[in-house]
């Protein structure tokens, strides 16, 4: 099995003949999922999606892939082709569309209305290329063949691409549910066909591959959903990724059986239910819709509220009506049904969630309590089962953290693959198949990128390093008048501290370590005031630190007198 090197750098020129595959996101974390592959100086995408921030990243709306390695190269891209309508997989188009408006989109039709609906936000009109399973197409030299998956959003695709360089099967997210709720399975003959005809680089979901067995049907689902609404003595508030369409077509359909009206919540689900009740994908029964506030005004054993916010996200319905910062004010005898999964790095703030629903007086039912949630990947049993189906000549596992990569990985040798056939490859790790052969080639930059409100990239590591020090240490500014002749304090020094627990007067011993300071910048001809800040920073900080322990953000600031 080959591992990512540390030590890898710059990629040789690719040998002529031989496909490129680079992912530049989704692999050693669950999102931001984007592939490019390259074959004869053309460039095809599959997915550019984003990551959600966690607790250590303050002020980030989302992060995004590294599009620096293919910056120059935007107008060698044919396409990008979308496998399904998750923000995991779509949510980075806009900002790839930012840099080249008329790069095609190729997806199915509802992912397609997805971005759609999305780019509108960003007042850009994409380059549209509708396909479904059992489409053949061609974008420059790739012939790309789109297989139907079933996953946990409806029109999921799985996607061949055929270059002379050999058949590369990338199944995007998928799972084998055998009794789906849009009745659309993952087409396994496909997969058969294909490795008939030989498959020399199978890329598979690797989420749950550390999950042992068969993934439960989503149908497995309807009586717990069921029992909830039987008992719930008030309003039920479901929370879901707003794209969940299985999922909220089950708690539509189960809300309408016990006589219940429904009103979505938060712009997200809003727009998407909007667009999926608009195409058939979302079967909604008459009159079962009403607006929020013809809602409130009814029983409340009649209403059921249906919102964003799964992943205790700040800014997300659900968190908001536990802070009650939400006109939806949760009380006593009201249900919160979280219909969803736990994305890793999450689990605090769904905590924390919980707690504050539950505090107002909810009943909160989750996956820990009760079986209202199904994951939308294979689990192991699924992923060998592809395996012996389709007898690939070399493995990548993709989507997933480097355990599930790893994890996938044994899987395949596990089916009698040899390890030397199956590449295990990170974030910008380049992999190339020449002459039937895979092997890892150097390293492009495939680095976090930040955004900020309407900021992209200026956020770094560095900044959020800043952030998480004022959030947890504090900040103290340290206002000093400097006599410009003799270098040394004109008057005692001023100590502005925020978010810093302390006494008054609790920095006045710092005074003694700015007179040295100054006293040493003085006796080596240092008057530049930028240069004093850095000296005073680095001086008193190391005082604090030394006399509490903590290392709040010290801002000198020097004025000449």
């Amino acid at each position: 099995m080959s591992h990512p090197h540390p030590e890898l750098h710059k990629p040789p020129a690719l040998p002529k003949g031989g496909l490129r595959v680079v992912a530049l996101g989704g692999l050693g974390e669950i999102g931001r999922n984007m592939t490019v592959f390259e074959y004869d100086g053309k460039l095809l995408i599959v997915d550019c999606g984003v990551l959600f921030p966690e607790e250590h990243q303050p002020g980030v709306d989302v992060i995004l892939p590294d599009f620096s390695w293919i910056r120059d190269r935007l107008d060698s891209i044919v396409g990008i082709v979308l496998t399904h309508g998750h923000e995991d997989h779509i949510g980075g188009v806009p900002y790839l569309l930012r840099e080249r408006k008329d790069i095609p989109l190729i997806g199915s039709k509802l992912t397609l209305a997805l971005i759609t609906e999305k780019l509108k936000e960003h007042q850009i009109r994409p380059v549209r290329n509708e396909v479904a399973e059992g489409d053949r197409s061609t974008y420059g030299p790739f012939d790309l063949e789109f297989l139907a998956v079933n996953h946990s959003i409806p029109d999921g695709l799985a996607v061949a691409i055929r270059t002379p360089a050999g058949l590369v099967l990338a199944t995007g997210d998928f799972k084998m549910d055998q009794f789906p709720l849009d009745k659309r399975i993952t087409d396994l003959r496909g997969f058969a066909r294909l490795g008939e005809e030989g498959v020399d680089l199978f890329m598979t979901d690797s989420t749950n591959a550390e999950v042992p067995g068969f993934t439960t049907s989503e149908r497995d689902l309807a009586p717990a959903i069921e029992q909830v609404f039987r008992t719930a003595p008030r309003r039920v508030i479901v929370s879901s990724f707003a794209s969940h369409v299985h999922r909220i077509q089950q708690v539509l359909d189960t809300a309408h059986a016990h006589g219940r009206k429904v009103s979505f919540v938060g712009r997200s689900m809003v727009r998407n239910m909007g667009v999926a009740k608009d195409l058939g994908y979302l079967k909604v029964p008459e009159n079962l819709i009403v607006p929020l506030d013809q809602l409130e005004r009814m029983a409340p054993n009649k209403a059921t509220l249906i919102c964003t916010g799964s992943q205790g996200e700040p800014l997300a319905a659900l968190s908001r009506m536990a802070s009650r910062d939400h006109k939806i004010r949760v009380g006593e005898g009201d249900t919160i049904l979280m219909a969803s999964s736990v994305i890793p790095g999450n689990e605090n703030a769904i905590s924390n969630v919980i707690n504050g629903l539950t505090r107002w007086g909810a009943n909160v039912v989750h996956k820990g309590n009760a079986k209202v949630h199904v994951s939308g990947h294979a689990s192991a049993g699924e992923l060998v089962y592809c395996y012996n189906i389709v007898k690939p000549r070399n493995v990548m596992p993709i989507h997933g953290e480097y355990r599930h990569l790893r994890a996938n990985a044994d899987l395949a040798i596990s089916t009698g693959m040899d390890p030397k056939t199956v590449v295990l490859a990170e974030d910008g790790v380049v992999v190339d198949l020449v002459d039937g052969k895979v092997s890892v080639t150097g390293k492009v930059a495939a680095g976090n990128i930040y955004v900020d409100a309407q900021t992209v990239g200026g956020v770094t590591e560095a900044t959020l390093k800043d952030r998480r020090t004022l959030a947890e240490e504090g900040v103290v500014t340290v206002l000093a008048i400097v006599d410009a002749d003799s270098g040394a304090l004109a008057d005692p020094p001023d100590f502005l501290v925020r978010g810093f627990v302390h006494e008054k007067g609790a920095f006045d011993p710092a005074t003694a370590v700015i007179e040295r300071t100054l006293a040493r910048a003085a006796s080596e001809g240092i008057g530049d005031a930028r240069q004093l800040e850095q000296m005073l920073a680095r001086d008193v900080g190391r005082w604090a630190h030394k006399t509490f322990r903590r290392s709040p953000l010290i801002i000198p600031i020097v004025i000449d007198a």
